[in-house]
């Protein structure tokens, strides 16, 4: 049987693990922190990132990299983006990896164009409207993995897909990871929505000029077309703006209260994700109205009503 390896064990990689070994799939659970394995081995729930979710008592779980790594036929890397090279550091090149994190590298770069660099030959992402507190209840969801090489994305799809998660291919490796990145920064901005009480016409009218807005973006970086309308743009930037399991909304209406939604040391992708598209956009001279309103409301510059004001204050223009 083919082992797969997941690498994280946030909330994410947790649902994953306990999907798929619920799915008579032979798993291993890397954690980083050996305390935190401990605690996960002893309560069989992962009360810190998936509270309620009890896990399945002979689901292996590890810190130890190597064990997790034995044998194994595919690993997910489940850990924040900002955390993949470090990790990927520490894998031999010719393990297959699909990568899992919505969000970019250090500088700015693609998390798989990253571990290409790093000598990584077998490479894909999964992206899509997949909350972790919904699959890992055994919910219905869609997600896709997708990479440049085809049969690389199949057995990938053969390794993840179950009756209650439904795996799509796709070879648009660039459309389907960059899909996944400025949705997050979109979803604070909904969350701002939400908090500051602006209605469903303004989330809605916001929702939609975002999908243009990551049309542009993918396409700049290449991408194919349609993929913005799939699963990985369209279908993952309704969950991310409207669930209320989504961390990045949630992080978008504590700004809108005045809390901080940084406290706690979990990792809110879309608002550093703001700051890498920020310098792209510059740096490209590109138009990105909505990631540079929230860009300019993280640093002080505007209020959120003056970043309304900016957006709704555009040109007049044809749809």
């Amino acid at each position: 049987m083919a082992k797969i390896a997941v690498l994280g064990a946030g909330g994410w990689g947790t649902a994953l693990a306990s999907m798929l070994h619920q799915h008579a799939r032979s798993v291993a659970l890397w954690a980083r922190r050996p305390e935190f394995t401990q605690e996960l081995l002893e309560r069989r729930e992962n009360r810190d990132y998936l509270p309620g979710v009890p896990l399945p008592d002979d689901l292996p779980i590890t810190s130890d990299l190597q064990q997790a790594l034995d044998h194994v036929s595919l690993a997910l890397i489940v850990v924040p983006s900002v955390g993949v090279q470090e990790l990927l550091e520490q894998l031999p090149r010719a393990t297959p990896i699909v990568l899992c994190a919505k969000g970019l590298g250090a500088g700015g770069e693609r998390l798989s164009l990253m571990a290409r660099n790093m000598g990584f030959q077998m490479v894909g992402v999964l992206s899509g409207p997949n909350h972790a507190e919904e699959v890992s209840r055994g919910l219905p969801a869609a997600t896709v993995v997708a990479s440049e090489d085809e049969d690389f994305a199949l057995l990938a799809q053969s390794f993840l897909m179950t009756p209650s998660f439904r795996v799509y291919t796709s070879t648009d490796l660039v459309g389907v990871e960059l899909g996944g990145v400025l949705k997050n920064v979109i979803a604070v901005a909904a969350g701002m929505v939400d908090g500051l009480k602006l209605g469903d016409n303004a989330k809605s009218a916001l929702m939609t000029r975002a999908l243009r807005e990551m049309q542009r973006y993918l396409q700049a970086q290449g991408a194919e077309e349609d993929t913005v309308f799939g699963l990985s743009g369209l279908g993952d930037l309704i969950a991310t703006c409207t669930s209320q399991h989504s961390r990045n909304r949630a992080a978008g209406e504590k700004l809108a209260l005045g809390q901080d939604p940084r406290q706690g040391g979990k990792a809110i992708e879309g608002i550093r994700s703001t700051y890498l598209l920020h310098e792209w956009a510059q740096t490209h001279q590109a138009d990105l109205p909505i990631v540079e309103v929230v860009y300019s409301i993280l640093e002080n510059r505007i209020t959120f009503m003056q970043g309304v004001s900016i957006l709704m204050g555009r040109k007049a223009r044809s749809e």
